[in-house]
């Protein structure tokens, strides 16, 4: 027969278990009163700029020494002309996508003209009609603009 000792058996429960320290509680491994740190208070760099307190000799004060700092990036013709082009692309082999997937003939009726085109293909011509409109009214605009920036050229021109 077993005797019953504090801290053997943890399945009898009339034995009493030592108290294991979790994270976070006291005795773990941290002290049970700690000194209160620039980034408990609140008030230090860590505090300022979270996830800077790990880095050594941060102050968030200072700012990154000149000569570590990135160059700075010029945006080129042909950096802008590469971006539109690739993302034309993109977006050319979806609309590709999506004609192939809808291929099913619909009737199509348009000012006295019927016909039977394929879905994919009649959204599309109603996308790219769509894009003409919009283009006539920023075109439309754009002009009157320009005549209106002229206006004030030639006006500004007499005043002298």
């Amino acid at each position: 027969m077993q005797q019953s000792q504090p801290g053997g058996n943890p399945a009898d429960p009339e034995t009493p278990r030592p108290a294991s320290p979790a994270a976070g509680q006291p005795g773990a491994a941290e002290p049970l009163d700690p000194a209160p740190t620039a980034a408990a208070a609140g008030t230090g760099a860590a505090a300022r700029h979270p996830g800077t307190a790990a880095i050594p000799g941060y102050d968030g004060a200072a700012s990154p020494r000149p000569g570590l700092a990135e160059p700075e990036r010029q945006v080129t013709r042909a950096g802008m002309i590469w971006a539109a082009v690739a993302s034309a692309l993109v977006v050319l082999v979806l609309l590709i996508i999506f004609i192939l997937q809808n291929q099913e003939l619909v009737q199509v009726k348009f000012f006295g003209l019927e016909g039977a085109v394929s879905l994919g293909m009649s959204l599309f011509i109603a996308a790219v009609g769509g894009g003409v409109l919009v283009a006539m009214a920023g075109a439309a605009r754009i002009i009157q603009l320009r005549a209106a920036a002229h206006r004030r050229r030639v006006q500004a021109g007499r005043g002298r």
